[in-house]
């Protein structure tokens, strides 16, 4: 858990995420690397040197999922922890029929967490992308999509005057996995009837099969160019 806040506060205080005063939502869908991210910023925020507070908040599809453990969870980090309830669930599958749900499932919960977090009163929002989604969003925008694209670190959406702000892109997924393992974090199973095998595991598995038979190092090295590039809000780091 140490290796995990150290880095979550390296990619904060290196993309100035965080500013006096914050009041942070985290978007926490039950899956393992919401609910570590919010460990991480609930622990961080006892001693940060800027004060700032964080809230748990989680959209539920439309499954009306057991939220006891979670719950259970916030109470013990002090954290204040809120459900909505939504139709997207319904719109996606029983509505619109959707054959790649995907896109439009995404959309629809980032207006919905973003709503939800003005409602508390938050004007940031922390999701829990990893160092290797950044690599997966990379490839799967350069094989799909023929661009050199990825997600920022901190997005302004001045529709809605939100901040998303995303703390652990120097962080691991195995790292996140140990946390879960080793501090007992209760994910909650993905009930979405989309899950499974999507081009984005296929994108974790070509990585992965790269690196260990032709490339050792090839994420360093993605991860450095993403940050050496024009892409939007990269920096390289010091």
């Amino acid at each position: 858990m140490k290796k995990v806040v150290s880095l979550t506060r390296r990619a904060i205080e290196e993309y100035n995420m965080i500013d006096e005063g914050d009041k942070i939502a985290v978007g926490v869908s039950g899956g393992k690397d919401s609910l570590v991210l919010l460990c991480a910023l609930a622990e961080l925020s006892r001693y940060y040197p800027k004060k700032f507070t964080v809230m748990a908040l989680t959209l539920d599809m439309g499954y009306k999922s057991d939220y006891s453990k979670i719950q259970e969870l916030c109470d013990k980090l002090g954290v204040e922890f809120k459900v909505k309830y939504t139709n997207i669930k319904e719109v996606i599958f029983d509505i619109r029929k959707e054959s790649n749900p995907c896109s439009l499932c995404a959309k629809m919960r980032r207006g919905a967490l973003n709503d939800f977090a003005i409602e508390n009163g938050c004007r940031k929002v922390a999701l829990g992308h990893h160092n290797d989604d950044v690599l997966e969003t990379f490839f799967l925008s350069l094989i799909h999509e023929g661009r050199i694209h990825c997600f920022s670190p901190v997005t302004y959406l001045d529709r809605t005057d939100i901040y998303q702000i995303r703390p652990m892109i120097y962080v691991r997924e195995r790292d996140i996995r140990g946390v879960v393992k080793n501090h007992d974090i209760p994910v909650i199973k993905n009930e979405c009837p989309a899950d499974g095998y999507t081009q984005r595991e296929y994108m974790k598995d070509l990585i992965k099969r790269i690196e260990k038979e032709t490339h050792p190092g090839l994420r360093k090295r993605l991860f450095r160019a993403i940050q050496d590039s024009t892409i939007d809000g990269w920096k390289l780091d010091n």
